[in-house]
């Protein structure tokens, strides 16, 4: 596309039917604004035919992988985000020099969102963050509702779990359940106690004044109008989220099991197989009678995300609680039945059906992050077995064909078959999730010795899930890690995985808060209100917490945790306490403003340092910091006004401020545009 005399050059027949469409005059050409406006207003006809045009003819022009078409979808997301509107440019947009790079589009919904660099997690600022939090389940049940709220009421419930310094909830969730909030036909729920009687003020006789609520007033917002009708299962699903942002808890859903059972979690697969034996019970739907499929599975938690992708309470998505599955004895073809990791595009193939559900998330929303776990065996490829080689019996486990794992444990496939989203910012996304237990619940072979943190490296933790983090390949969150406290081997492990995860940055969810769990216990009483102190004092340092006053810092950039009286806002932790005394994230290590964390320097004064300054003239627009404008610049500056995850640290968004104004916006990119297509000779230099 090519300048002339204020028109667009277009290149065959039918493209010349749109020239006529395809005059700017000044007003349109710097501000994409009143494009927006104009054709959302429908009081342009014009603007409108080059809308459409846009939409279908996306090769109008190309500049590296920059066409009009990611313009034309940029302007739409710029308008759905609020940064453009119908009546002028937002007045919210953000000044550069106040609000020191926070996206333009971001918002209470949208100003949480995560992403990976190496195997740390970052917010939209690049600042570190540290997930720490708790398993709650029951939307997986057969009571189709997270449990516990039959004892206590939703909110004092929330308030007590963000006082103790929790800041993500793992949410365990059937698929069936899913299925039937995505049909419009919500399962119901059970063992709820909701109620809010009289529902409205009452005025008795003699003028006396009942005040609503005043017999009943637990879970008031589950019910309807009448103050006793239950919602149905999504309804207060949603209930519970709003509730979860109102206490500054964040939430990852965990596909759990494919039918609503309280037991589901022993099946195999994330869908649906004949040869299951099991399949009957935890595979079929209890309420509907319907068999979970594959494309059930992935449709249903993608609509999810979908629902959810205008709000950042529900940060991230588990694709499926432990995919597991044992090879056996016989047999030349690894059984249908079993969850495998390699490069088949088979459905059992954990690898290629987390891709494929992975992307279908990311398609609707790219800000989401992805946790996708391990299996139970893989083969030892080294030695050129795999998944179709049949186990030994009794062989002793140098002999064997297999390495073994919890569980949902084994991620050795990463290293063979990593995870590949098709793009450097959908693999940004990634968050790989491995399992891990004590002896309490099985007594695997690494706990026959006397084990240490380096014997659990050595004999399972390194090969099995810990070299991802160490080699910087992925974050890790530990999706379930807990057990009961025996006084002996099952609580050194943990204390010892604690401690590993502390000093390693790996994110974790504990195993759990229900005490209901029958391998595990939980950190709460029967009346989910009483904690389990001891337990509690051993999972409590694992929290992340300022280090020297102990303040637990939440995941939002707004709200503290629970009330707040023990814990400060994401916001709050870098601007008042992380260059000061830090987090025990980094063992007190203090922020220098630059996304790193460090130590104090230690001064030599008996050594004077000399330094050098090397000065480069700055291009203006050039927000890649490559020495050069193109293309990148204004695919990045579209990035960051729409509010995707950019990297702060590595690029200077503050160039891309071209027109001067201190704010990005709107203008700027269509400066950035004129730029780029010869309309202009440069940007203007008066400010």
């Amino acid at each position: 596309m090519t300048a002339q005399t204020g028109r667009l050059s277009l290149k065959t027949a039918k493209r010349n039917d749109f020239r006529d469409f395809f005059y700017f005059d000044e007003f349109f050409l710097n501000s994409l604004d009143f494009f927006v406006r104009s054709y959302y207003n429908k009081r342009c006809v014009r603007c409108r035919k080059i809308f459409r045009f846009l939409q279908f003819e996306n090769e109008l022009t190309k500049k590296g992988d920059f066409t009009l078409m990611k313009l034309q979808k940029t302007i739409l997301a710029l308008l759905a985000a609020g940064t453009l509107t119908v009546t002028g440019i937002s007045t919210s947009l953000p000044s550069v020099a106040q609000l020191d790079l926070k996206a333009a589009a971001a918002d209470d919904n949208n100003d949480d969102w995560l992403h990976a660099n190496g195997s740390r997690l970052y917010d939209s600022e690049g600042h570190e963050v540290w997930l720490t939090g708790a398993n709650w389940f029951g939307f997986n049940c057969t009571e189709n509702c997270a449990h516990g709220l039959y004892a206590t009421d939703i909110d004092a419930f929330l308030k007590t779990v963000g006082d103790h310094g929790i800041n993500l909830i793992r949410m365990p969730i059937s698929t069936e359940l899913l299925v039937s909030w995505m049909r419009g036909t919500p399962d119901p729920v059970s063992s709820v106690n909701a109620g809010y009687e009289p529902p409205t003020d009452q005025v008795g006789e003699d003028g006396t004044v009942t005040k609503a609520g005043t017999y009943v007033n637990t879970n008031k917002d589950f019910v309807e109008a009448d103050g006793k009708t239950l919602k149905n299962s999504m309804e207060i699903f949603d209930v519970i989220m709003q509730k979860m942002k109102d206490y500054g808890l964040k939430v990852m859903i965990d596909v759990h099991s494919p039918a609503e059972h309280n037991s589901g979690h022993n099946y195999n697969l994330w869908y649906y197989t004949s040869a299951a034996s099991d399949g009957d019970t935890m595979a079929i739907g209890a309420a509907s009678g319907e068999k979970i499929t594959w494309d059930m599975w992935k449709d249903s938690v993608t609509w999810l995300a979908e629902k959810y992708s205008n709000d950042d309470t529900i940060i991230g998505y588990d694709l499926k609680n432990e995919p597991h599955g044992k090879r056996g004895y016989s047999g030349s073809k690894c059984p249908d039945d079993i969850a495998k990791w390699d490069d088949s595009t088979d459905q059992n193939n954990w690898a290629y059906s987390a891709t494929e559900c992975g992307n279908s998330i990311l398609d609707v929303n790219p800000n989401a992050l992805i946790f996708i776990e391990g299996v139970e065996q893989y083969p030892k490829t080294e030695k050129g077995y795999t998944y179709d080689t049949a186990d030994i019996w009794q062989a002793p486990a140098d002999q064997s064909p297999w390495y073994g794992a919890w569980w949902g444990g084994n991620l050795r496939g990463v290293k063979d078959y990593p995870i590949d989203f098709g793009s450097s910012s959908k693999n940004s996304q990634i968050v790989y999730s491995p399992h891990d237990y004590g002896p309490s619940v099985y007594n695997q072979t690494w706990f026959d010795k006397d084990f240490t943190t380096q014997t659990l490296l050595d004999d399972y933790w390194y090969d099995t899930w810990a070299y991802i983090n160490d080699q910087e390949i992925a974050p890790l969150l530990i999706g379930e890690w807990g057990g009961h406290m025996d006084g002996g081997k099952n609580q050194k492990w943990m204390e010892l995985l604690r401690n590993y995860m502390i000093d390693n940055h790996i994110n974790h969810t504990f195993w759990c808060l229900n005490p209901n769990s029958g391998d595990t216990g939980g950190l709460l009483g029967y009346d989910f209100s009483t904690w389990d102190d001891d337990k509690y004092g051993l999972f409590e340092p694992s929290l992340w917490q300022t280090q020297d006053s102990g303040k637990y810092i939440s995941l939002d950039h707004k709200r503290a945790l629970g009330t707040g009286s023990t814990s400060i806002s994401l916001s709050d932790y870098y601007k008042s306490y992380a260059s000061s005394e830090g987090s025990n994230l980094d063992g007190g290590s203090t922020w220098n403003g630059n996304g790193e964390n460090t130590k104090p320097a230690v001064t030599d004064t008996t050594k004077p340092t000399t330094t050098t300054t090397t000065t480069t003239e700055a291009v203006t627009g050039d927000i890649s910091c490559n020495g050069k404008l193109g293309v990148e610049d204004m695919v990045l500056l579209c990035q960051y006004l729409v509010g995707e995850q950019v990297d702060t640290k590595k690029n200077d968004f503050k160039a891309g401020d071209v027109n001067h104004d201190s704010s990005l916006d709107a203008l700027d990119l269509a400066l950035y545009r004129q730029v780029l297509d010869g309309s202009i000779s440069g940007f203007p230099n008066a400010k």
